[in-house]
């Protein structure tokens, strides 16, 4: 048995070295109702668009809804995979664009108290999918839980929306104070979210940048300024995502040129010595091929 799980193991590795590096977008608030699955996945469809091949994970474990906002029926989701009844491969449902998307459970509590190492069993299971992915964005869910800072680890960048309210700007705060200061993440990408100017989405981040500059010792960079925009509210009532129902309105235009930026942003070259996404694919790029005198494990 064991012989066989190396050997399956050997195998996977392999096939690994085929696919290019996968960027890794952990897309989180701290407080619900800031527009993160939105961001997501109009992020999402406008790199699809430009011909990248996109996954997005709904990581809100027991309150999905990415599903939702795009109209899709999903026959199994993760709750199904966790119980052992299908692989994660054999979940995924694809959305506009040819975006493939991972469906989480909605309304199942279980699924939102899931342990530390079944976050690592899930995040470790990306490793085995079969599609060649040049995108996986993460929609986590609101609150700094322990599958949010989970999520969020394990990705290369981390992506923080925080609209213009108290509580959104002291839950994004908190959310990167635990982060950098329990686990060493400090860089973090900010989307103004919901502002009624550039002024605006300057001035809440700099509400946010002089609580951590005084207290943390963390990177933040303002990525993007959505506008408020009534096309957005339409397009959800539609099922639709705004880049794709009104591609000319204000938010989707600031979304497109997100997507556009976070598509320059560097996949890293090997692992970074934690729990991340694919991390068996950055392994392998820094384990030398086999000569051709040589054999490769298990064969």
């Amino acid at each position: 048995m064991i012989e066989n799980a190396m050997y399956d193991q050997a195998s996977g590795l392999r096939r690994m070295t085929k696919l290019s590096s996968t960027k890794v977008i952990t897309v989180t608030g701290g407080k619900g109702g800031v527009g993160k699955t939105n961001v997501t996945l109009s992020m999402a469809i406008s790199m699809a668009r430009e011909g990248k091949r996109v996954m997005v994970l709904d990581a809100d474990l027991g309150l999905a809804n990415v599903d939702v906002m795009l109209g899709l029926r999903a026959g199994r989701n993760l709750s199904h995979v966790l119980a052992g009844q299908c692989d994660l491969q054999d979940i995924i449902v694809e959305g506009p664009y040819g975006v493939k998307i991972i469906p989480a459970a909605s309304g199942t509590q279980n699924m939102a108290e899931l342990t530390a190492a079944q976050h690592m069993g899930l995040i470790r299971a990306f490793s085995s999918l079969e599609d060649d992915i040049d995108v996986l964005l993460v929609d986590t869910a609101a609150g700094i839980s322990d599958m949010v800072l989970s999520f969020a680890r394990a990705a290369q960048d981390v992506l923080v929306v925080v609209c213009d309210e108290p509580t959104s700007i002291t839950d994004a705060y908190a959310l990167i104070k635990i982060l950098s200061r329990e686990y060493d993440v400090q860089r973090f990408k900010i989307v103004a979210n919901m502002v009624r100017s550039y002024r605006e989405g300057r001035e809440l981040f700099a509400k946010l940048t002089r609580v951590t500059e005084r207290f943390l010792n963390a990177n933040l960079e303002l990525v993007a300024c959505v506008p408020l925009d009534d096309r957005v509210r339409q397009s959800v009532k539609r099922q639709k995502i705004v880049v794709d129902a009104f591609p000319r309105s204000p938010a989707a235009l600031a979304l497109t040129s997100l997507a556009s930026k976070a598509m320059t942003w560097p996949v890293p070259s090997s692992a970074g010595g934690h729990l991340e996404f694919f991390v068996e694919k950055l392994l392998v790029k820094q384990t030398p091929a086999p000569t051709p005198n040589e054999a490769p494990i298990g064969e």
